[in-house]
């Protein structure tokens, strides 16, 4: 007897994984502990121009911060050797959001003791210990917020505290002496206009991807015989490097602007949003194909036969039957789609578009890694807000289907 239940008893834990510490954040500790010793916390430079010398953290700032954040760091690799259970999960989170909060403000501190040290004029960039840190940390907050929960709006409440936090020590001034952050202050008006141009950018792509897209998803699932080759289509217009589609509307556009003087009026030209726009709707039908086309194709065939014994025409089954039940695929369809978007459209720059990308090329020929940074980090951060905000849409869709 006792053979018998002493499995039966050892069973949910298995299941719950009781007994098990985290390998994966074990090891990502550890390479952050590795990164603190032996890597640039931050970098320092005279100038601009000059490139930085690597500083360590205890060499940038006072020994009682460096304890403070090694603290957090052990803390956090304690953390991960636990057991799993619900209360690791909590004390994980809640160290790893310190951790990634004290990291930035330890970057903002250096860099206030450089600029009193050597003047306004030197600069502190983020080092390669400073990422690792900051990434590490994020990831186990990440982890340790989704084992807690799969309610998304708990998961951006956490987001939010956490992203409200770095922002109260932005408001405060305590960043302002970052390279980063001079940046940004340089060119403030800039940036906005750039950030509203990359939105207008997404904004344009997807109002023409969404129609089309979906249309040609109705297609191929409506038309079997036509779907091997419209996908064989989108497919090959993925595979062509996104430079090269803007180079090859850049003779087309500006032939039409030429012979209709009214598109030049309307801003239509070889260079410029409009053809950023076109090669990003491009690149958007495929995503916006596919996702119509399972979504539709989801739809169990019992239900396809019930709306048919109660009357629907294929309309009616459409609009009322096959869409509602597709709402969560297609929803994750366009999260996929709008992140894609996001990321694309830094190199619209290029063909005189503007958007996040005008920074990382302005940077790149001016050898500026912060302002480099300026736009890559700014265009990570909308695409992982748009992530997180359909993210949201596409869980409230998928509990609304399911109740």
């Amino acid at each position: 007897m006792s053979v018998i239940s002493a499995p039966q008893a050892a069973a949910p834990q298995l299941r719950s994984g009781a007994g098990r510490s985290n390998p994966l954040l074990v090891l990502i500790v550890g390479g952050m502990a590795a990164a603190v010793m032996g890597l640039g916390f931050v970098s320092v430079a005279p100038n601009r121009i000059l490139s930085g010398r690597p500083v360590v953290l205890w060499s940038a700032v006072e020994p009682e911060v460096t304890a403070i954040l090694v603290a957090l760091i052990i803390g956090l690799g304690v953390s991960a050797v636990l057991r799993v259970g619900a209360w690791r999960d909590r004390l994980t989170a809640v160290i790893a959001a310190v951790t990634l909060v004290a990291t930035v403000a330890a970057a903002g501190h250096a860099a206030s003791l450089v600029a009193q040290a050597s003047g306004p004029v030197a600069r502190t960039s983020l080092g390669a210990a400073f990422w690792i840190v900051a990434a590490g940390s994020g990831f186990a907050l990440a982890d340790a917020a989704t084992r807690l929960t799969r309610n998304m709006f708990v998961q951006m409440i956490v987001v939010a505290i956490v992203g409200g936090a770095i922002a109260l020590l932005a408001a405060s001034g305590a960043l302002s002496d970052l390279s980063l952050a001079r940046e940004l202050a340089n060119r403030r008006e800039a940036y906005s206009s750039e950030v509203v141009r990359h939105l207008v950018l997404v904004g344009g792509a997807l109002a023409g991807a969404l129609p089309i897209g979906s249309l040609l998803g109705y297609i191929t699932f409506r038309r079997p015989k036509w779907r091997k080759a419209l996908f064989a289509i989108l497919n090959l217009i993925q595979t062509v490097p996104s430079i090269a589609i803007f180079g090859l509307l850049i003779g087309p556009l500006s032939a039409l602007s030429g012979w209709f003087p009214t598109l030049r009026t309307l801003g239509i030209g070889g260079i410029g949003a409009a053809p950023a726009i076109i090669a990003l709707t491009l690149y958007g039908l495929l995503p916006v194909a596919r996702g119509v086309f399972t979504g539709l194709a989801s739809t169990p065939p019992g239900v396809l036969d019930a709306a048919r014994g109660m009357g629907f025409d294929e309309r009616q089954i459409l609009w009322r039957v096959s869409i509602p039940l597709a709402l969560p695929i297609l929803v994750t369809s366009l999260r996929l789609v709008v992140v894609q978007l996001t990321g694309l459209a830094v190199v619209a720059a290029l063909i005189g578009a503007g958007g996040l990308g005008a920074f990382i090329f302005q940077g790149l020929g001016q050898t500026a890694t912060d302002l480099i940074l300026l736009g890559a980090l700014s265009a990570i951060a909308l695409a992982l807000a748009a992530d997180l905000l359909l993210r949201s849409l596409a869980a409230a869709v998928t509990t609304g289907a399911s109740a």
